[in-house]
């Protein structure tokens, strides 16, 4: 006799759905700092085009939610456990990096070395993907961390703090690791939700061959 294939559980594609949900912010976010470092060049046009991928990505999250609702909430003990610890986990790593930026934000306020604040900034984020990836096992946060980190330690090390575009003064730094953070996470937010999508067509591959088995087994009976 077949074995049952295990099922997609709710949990799993509603991790995936977090996922896109932080990136589409964050990447946006990020945009906005880029956008502020051209010092007003290219607005409004620039902070809508962020708004609306923004939206886009935030959107493909919660239908994400919704469609995980289909999915069955029953998981094994091992499981259950192995998730409530990740986002034991994940608390502790959110809360140690949001100390990290607010204590970079201070030093480099009392030193007047503001500039310096989202390049350093982007560094820490970089850095906290590197634990994610084997909590979460996405893989590919490893490869989020490493170009965040040489995009923040780049634009440091080869790119002038300011630079004149358009005969305007900009904050190139800002620029440079804004937009280059805003690419790097919403690429990760689009891996993210092509990983749910592929859950989603698993399951319902799951179910239609369980509806299979069952109509089998029934005109047998």
């Amino acid at each position: 006799m077949a074995q049952a294939a295990v099922r997609i559980p709710q949990a799993a594609l509603r991790g995936v759905a977090s996922g896109v949900l932080f990136m589409a912010f964050f990447g946006t976010l990020w945009a906005c700092i880029g956008i502020a470092g051209l010092q007003g060049w290219g607005l409004p046009w620039l902070l809508l085009a962020a708004l609306l991928v923004g939206s886009v990505f935030f959107a493909g999250g919660m239908r994400l939610i919704r469609a995980s609702s289909r999915l069955t909430g029953q998981v094994t003990s091992a499981n259950d456990q192995y998730w409530k610890k990740a986002r034991r986990w994940f608390g502790i790593i959110f809360a140690t990096e949001g100390l990290a930026m607010g204590v970079t934000s201070a030093i480099c306020g009392a030193t007047g070395h503001f500039d310096l604040m989202f390049p350093l900034v982007a560094l820490i984020v970089g850095i906290h993907f590197f634990p994610l990836a084997p909590l979460f096992r996405m893989p590919t946060h490893y490869l989020t961390g490493a170009l965040l980190c040489l995009l923040a330690l780049g634009t440091l090390f080869f790119v002038p703090a300011r630079a004149v575009l358009g005969g305007r003064q900009i904050i190139a730094w800002w620029v440079v690791v804004g937009f280059g953070s805003t690419l790097i996470l919403w690429v990760t937010g689009l891996v993210i939700w092509l990983v749910g999508r592929r859950l989603l067509n698993r399951d319902l591959r799951q179910r239609a061959q369980e509806e299979q088995q069952a109509g089998a087994q029934g005109s047998l009976a």
